[in-house]
C-alpha cells in the first residue's frame, strides 16, 4: 500500500504545518530584500511583480491540476461501489437459477460479503477486509465449480460470469483505494513551486517596505485549505472524505429480507 507524511497528520495538522512553512517562506523572503539584498539594488518594481504574478499563475495551475487528479480518482472509486453493488445484485438473483441448496449456500456467502465489504468503514481494518474478501472469493469459486461442472449450462455460466466480475472488481477497488495515490514527483513540484511563489512575494514585500499582510494572509490559507482537501481525498483509507457505500447498504437490506 502507498503511504505519504500526510497520511499520519489529522486534518487539522496538516493545514497547520502548511500554513506555518508557506508563512516562514514570506517571512524569509520579506526579511532577506528587507534587510539586506534589495536596498542597494536598481530592480524595477514591475519586473519584480511580472515575476511574483508569473509564479503565482504557475502556482494555481499545478495545485488545479493536482486537484482533478484526485476529484477524478474519488469519483472512479465511487463508481466502482455503484458497480460492485450491481454485481453482487445481479449474482444474488442469479444463484436462484442454479440448484436451490447451492443457490441458497451462494447467497448466504455474497450476503456475508457485502457486509465485509460495509464493516471495513466502521474499523477500518483494511487488511483484515481485504483478508476476508479474498476467502469468500475462493469459497464461492468452490461452490460455483461444484455446481457447474456436473452439469453445465447457461445458468451456471451466468453466474459464474457474475462471480467473475464480482472478483475483478474487488481488485479494482483494492488498486483504487490503495495504490492509485498521487505520484510524489506531483507532491514535489507542488510544494516547490509553492514555495518559490511565497518566497517571491515575500521578496516583493520586502522591496516595497510592507509584509501586506491583509493580502499574504488571505491566499496563505486558501493554499493551505484546498491543499489538506487535496491531502484527505488522497487518502481513502482513513481521510474525512469518504465514498459514499449507500449503494452497498441498499443491496444489503435487500439481502436480508431473503438470507436472514
Amino acid at each position: 500500500m502507498n503511504y505519504s507524511f500526510f497520511d499520519i497528520l489529522p486534518e487539522y495538522g496538516t493545514f497547520l504545518i502548511l500554513t506555518a512553512f508557506i508563512l516562514l517562506f514570506y517571512e524569509i523572503g520579506y526579511q532577506l530584500t528587507h534587510r539586506y539584498y534589495l536596498k542597494e539594488t536598481t530592480l524595477e518594481p514591475k519586473t519584480l511583480g511580472q515575476i511574483t504574478g508569473g509564479l503565482i499563475g504557475m502556482w494555481a495551475f499545478v495545485l488545479a491540476f493536482t486537484f482533478s487528479i484526485v476529484a477524478n480518482q474519488y469519483q472512479d472509486r465511487k463508481k466502482l461501489v455503484m458497480d460492485e453493488a450491481n454485481a453482487i445484485g445481479t449474482a444474488f438473483l442469479r444463484a436462484d437459477l442454479i440448484d436451490p441448496n447451492e443457490g441458497v449456500s451462494i447467497k448466504k456467502q455474497l450476503a456475508n460479503y457485502v457486509e465485509v465489504r460495509l464493516d471495513v468503514i466502521k474499523t477500518r481494518n483494511l487488511k483484515n477486509a481485504i483478508e476476508k474478501s479474498l476467502e469468500i472469493h475462493k469459497n464461492l469459486w468452490s461452490s460455483i465449480k461444484s455446481v457447474s461442472l456436473p452439469n453445465p449450462n447457461v445458468n451456471t455460466s451466468l453466474l459464474t460470469q457474475s462471480i467473475n466480475e464480482i472478483i475483478d472488481i474487488h481488485e479494482k477497488r483494492v488498486t483504487a483505494g490503495t495504490r492509485t495515490r498521487i505520484p510524489f514527483s506531483i507532491w514535489l513540484t507542488l510544494f516547490t513551486i509553492s514555495f518559490l511563489a511565497i518566497l517571491t512575494l515575500g521578496i516583493q514585500a520586502g522591496y516595497n517596505q510592507s509584509r501586506k499582510v491583509l493580502i499574504v494572509i488571505p491566499l496563505i490559507m486558501a493554499f493551505s485549505s484546498l491543499t489538506t482537501l487535496i491531502v484527505d481525498l488522497n487518502n481513502p483509507q482513513s481521510g474525512s472524505i469518504q465514498v459514499d457505500q449507500e449503494p452497498l447498504i441498499s443491496l444489503q437490506k435487500s439481502m436480508q429480507s431473503e438470507v436472514y
